[in-house]
């Protein structure tokens, strides 16, 4: 079963406006197990939206537009869809009935204009609207069905919960449920080369790779009838996924890199204090931004300049001076010297270049330096960018995936010497 979407409005294509209507119809469609092929943004012009739900007739089962119910000229949604199928526009009383007291119980005066929400296409189904003034309607033609519903979130989301949904479950007998595996350190084109053979060849469940702000996320997704358990499509190729680049995968879902290392950091019991140089608070403020972290966040500290690493966390001045302040020596007593201060556990570490005022060349070396009672090292990176905001953001994430790296050594260490 095939669904299009047409979105209805010049304002959505002037840019005015985020067409929320389209990703919740999406996400609801989606969970039904419906497929959207297509979604279609067209302004309030008779001959265009005319022309997209022709072409939609062509290609999909389920027409549904959002959009162009209002009491003025140019909501014309469902005039041009009822001259389109050749249906007469009729009045429906008890919508006028309603339209007269809503505007009666505000004091209000019910203008001419207001009487066009209350005709409709000869042999629809009203759908109520308990929001607005504008009822949608469903019509049935030629096997097609031709949903209309109104452009406000908060009128057209309830319509389709309430009036919508149900109808398209009787429809659909399927379900589509995804999983998704969030991935950092693999690049989307490695992440694709790797299970290349499974994304080519497998059409139930499915594989999808996206790249969002530093990381990558693998949408692992099943098509199974109501009743059936959709874990026994993904788990198998899950495990296969994991056999490949388990390594690189570090949660699901909606979580993230400060969300996984927190919930570590609280099962082990572990405290952690951080020494920042070039990300300048964001790698603490990342975790701060977790509730309840204060009970394993010890402090950070911003030490910016030389004489603050010297005097805030013992960094020798021979160091710096033979090394500078971003080298792999400087990262190690930076993140010993918040060690001992701190008296915790782990301590971080960040140095490093994010440009501009530097030569080309050295924007984007940065050293990440971590540090516990067993031992302290650095890991050297060169984040290649001429954009200052990304070179210290991606810091931010391989600071946090290094600490979660050593987080999981450490919980592997005590379950077996357990």
């Amino acid at each position: 079963m095939v669904t299009e979407i047409i979105s209805v409005g010049t304002e959505l294509l002037l840019g005015q406006i985020v067409n929320t209507d389209a990703q919740f119809l999406s996400v609801q469609l989606s969970e039904m197990g419906i497929d959207v092929y297509n979604i279609t943004t067209v302004g309030d012009n008779d001959s265009r939206l005319k022309e997209a739900v022709s072409l939609a007739l062509t290609r999909a089962d389920i027409i549904i537009t959002s959009g162009g119910l209002g009491p003025t000229e140019d909501d014309l949604t469902k005039q041009t869809i009822s001259d389109l199928l050749g249906l007469e526009l009729v009045l429906d009383q008890k919508t006028k009935d309603e339209l007269e007291s809503f505007f009666l119980g505000r004091n209000s005066k019910m203008t001419k204009n207001n009487l066009r929400q209350a005709y409709f296409p000869k042999g629809c189904t009203i759908l109520n609207n308990g929001k607005g003034t504008a009822p949608g309607c469903l019509i049935e033609v030629d096997g097609k069905t031709i949903i209309i519903l109104p452009g406000p979130p908060n009128e057209l989301q309830p319509m389709f919960l309430n009036s919508v949904k149900p109808i398209l479950e009787k429809k659909s007998g399927n379900k589509i449920v995804s999983r998704v595996l969030r991935i950092f350190g693999f690049g989307e084109s490695a992440v694709e080369d790797a299970l290349m053979d499974l994304i080519d060849g497998q059409t139930n469940p499915s594989l999808a790779t996206y790249a969002s702000y530093g990381e990558v996320t693998l949408r692992l997704t099943a098509k199974v009838q109501k009743d059936e358990d959709e874990n026994l499509l993904l788990d198998p190729l899950e495990k296969e996924v994991r056999n490949r680049i388990g390594k690189y995968i570090y949660g699901y879902g909606d979580t993230s890199l400060a969300k996984v290392c927190a919930d570590l950091l609280k099962e082990l019991d572990i405290k952690v204090a951080i020494a920042e140089s070039l990300t300048g608070g964001l790698l603490t403020s990342s975790l701060v931004d977790i509730s309840g972290i204060s009970s394993q966040l010890l402090e950070g500290a911003v030490c910016y300049s030389d004489a603050a690493k010297i005097k805030r966390l013992n960094v020798s001045e021979g160091t710096i001076a033979l090394y500078g302040a971003v080298s792999e020596e400087t990262a190690l007593e930076m993140a010993e010297g918040m060690l001992k201060s701190s008296r915790g556990d782990i301590a971080l570490s960040t140095t490093g270049y994010a440009g501009p005022q530097v030569a080309d060349e050295e924007v984007g070396l940065v050293y990440i330096g971590i540090a516990d009672k067993c031992g302290s090292y650095a890991k050297e990176l060169y984040l290649s960018s001429n954009d200052r905001d990304r070179v210290r953001k991606m810091t931010v994430l391989n600071a946090l995936n290094i600490l979660r790296l050593h987080l999981l050594e450490r919980k592997k260490a005590i379950e077996i010497y357990k």
